[in-house]
């Protein structure tokens, strides 16, 4: 498997698992016609302009024989209290569990780092939990409104003294208890 900063060809791969990871764990939070909808195409766009422009933001993809497998997106210096906020973490179904997550958020590890996950995501959570972060408030969903299903809620996870490493490893033992 290969690390490596994405480019711009990346967009349509990076797309097709950002929504393929939206219907697995937004339905609910967000509106069934939304995510049945051209969410790739929605995405898209967006990585489009992110990865054309990426001033101030790092995208890193994990792959393996030219396919993804996961990528990561981190906003750096986002917040003065939170420090740099991991806007996306997404591995391929078939590879969840692998340690590809891990490997992505410890590359994003260069300082002290945050990021929302929707409340009833609970695998992630756990996730998180598992690479040492701390859960903090939780508070609504800011989207367009059209696309979301009431008002759902969103968990901030942050990890305040992350290791500046790049070792996935070092994520989880931040927060490790002396038996663990």
């Amino acid at each position: 498997m290969d690390i490596r900063r994405a480019i711009v060809d990346d967009a349509g791969p990076i797309a097709v698992l950002h929504a393929d990871s939206w219907r697995r764990h937004y339905r609910g939070a967000y509106a069934d016609s939304f995510l049945d909808g051209d969410v790739v195409a929605d995405r898209r766009a967006a990585w489009s302009a992110r990865l054309s422009a990426p001033a101030g933001t790092e995208t890193t993809v994990a792959e393996e024989d030219g396919r993804l497998l996961g990528f990561v997106h981190v906003v750096f210096d986002h917040d003065p209290r939170w420090g740099n906020l991991v806007d996306n973490l997404h591995v391929t179904r078939d590879r969840h569990r692998t340690g590809i997550g891990r490997r992505l958020l410890g590359h994003a590890a260069t300082g002290p780092m945050y990021l929302w996950v929707l409340q009833q995501n609970t695998s992630a959570q756990r996730f998180y939990l598992s690479c040492g972060a701390t859960p903090g408030e939780t508070v609504p969903v800011t989207s367009d409104p059209a696309r979301l299903n009431g008002v759902p809620l969103k968990l901030r996870m942050t990890w305040p003294d992350v290791p500046s490493a790049r070792d996935p490893l070092r994520i989880a033992r931040t927060n490790a208890s002396p038996a663990e």
